[in-house]
């Protein structure tokens, strides 16, 4: 049997041909929203403030604590360490990843610099550019976007008066959209700095942002009244005492 191989061109009739133009016109996107691009930096690019010549190493202090982390891990493989050591330049930094921190790391841990970077490029949780005093994370996805997420993003850029990943004239507050914090039953919450505001709405959200503007701590966890994650309205489980060991059980099991 002969297998005959037909070009479907060299089949196809002049008239069922259409213009590329067309055809993309007839394309349909499977995104219904906006196309949202990252706020994050990718790339490094040398900047007065963030720049190899710029001198970095541990403080006395940090340095214990590096050696210490580096213990934990077998000594072939100490570059497993290189996470929790670049978080530790981070806040030694002021919250921010700067290439002479990444240059150090992995300086410290013999690792080539490429590989150190790949880790800080990849995490969101490394800040490649300078951030303010307080580092407000607005979480948006889909349990707090449904609690009220978009309004409580709003009332952040109103009342700082600047838009997603721009911070403050004076340097207090940085402005940023995260996923999932996590908290998804106390929703919406944002994150500040490391303490998480939960069950939140606009009016609790100035007010929030306006202590941390003061100089002071607002109180962390829900704002809602509840007690950590206890329902909302009120417990409907776990009302009582818990019965003691034995309790439901036949007298001859005893």
């Amino acid at each position: 049997m002969t297998r005959v191989v037909v070009s479907l061109a060299a089949c196809a009739r002049p008239a069922l041909v259409r213009p590329q133009s067309a055809l993309r016109v007839a394309v349909r996107s499977f995104r219904a929203g906006v196309l949202a691009r990252s706020d994050k930096l990718f790339v490094h690019r040398d900047t007065p403030e963030n720049h190899p010549e710029i001198p970095f190493q541990f403080t006395p202090e940090n340095l214990k604590v590096a050696e210490e982390i580096v213990k934990k891990y077998p000594a072939q493989y100490k570059k497993a360490a290189v996470i929790p050591l670049l978080d530790l330049a981070q806040r030694q930094n002021g919250g921010w990843t700067s290439i002479s921190g990444m240059n150090f790391v992995a300086k410290f841990l013999e690792m080539p610099p490429m590989r150190v970077y790949e880790v800080a490029t990849f995490y969101t949780m490394f800040n490649r550019e300078p951030i303010g005093k307080n580092f407000v994370q607005v979480c948006t996805t889909t349990p707090c976007q449904l609690r009220g997420a978009n309004q409580v993003l709003e009332a952040c850029k109103s009342h700082l008066g600047i838009e997603v990943g721009q911070t403050t004239a004076d340097g207090k507050f940085t402005l940023v959209e995260v996923e999932c914090a996590g908290a998804c039953v106390n929703a919406p919450v944002f994150a500040v700095n490391d303490d998480y505001y939960e069950d939140l709405t606009p009016e609790t959200t100035v007010k929030i942002l306006s202590q941390f503007a003061r100089g002071e701590k607002p109180p962390t966890g829900p704002q809602a009244g509840r007690r950590t994650c206890e329902p909302a309205g009120g417990l409907t489980t776990l009302k009582e005492e818990p019965k003691g060991p034995g309790f439901g059980v036949q007298q001859s099991l005893q």
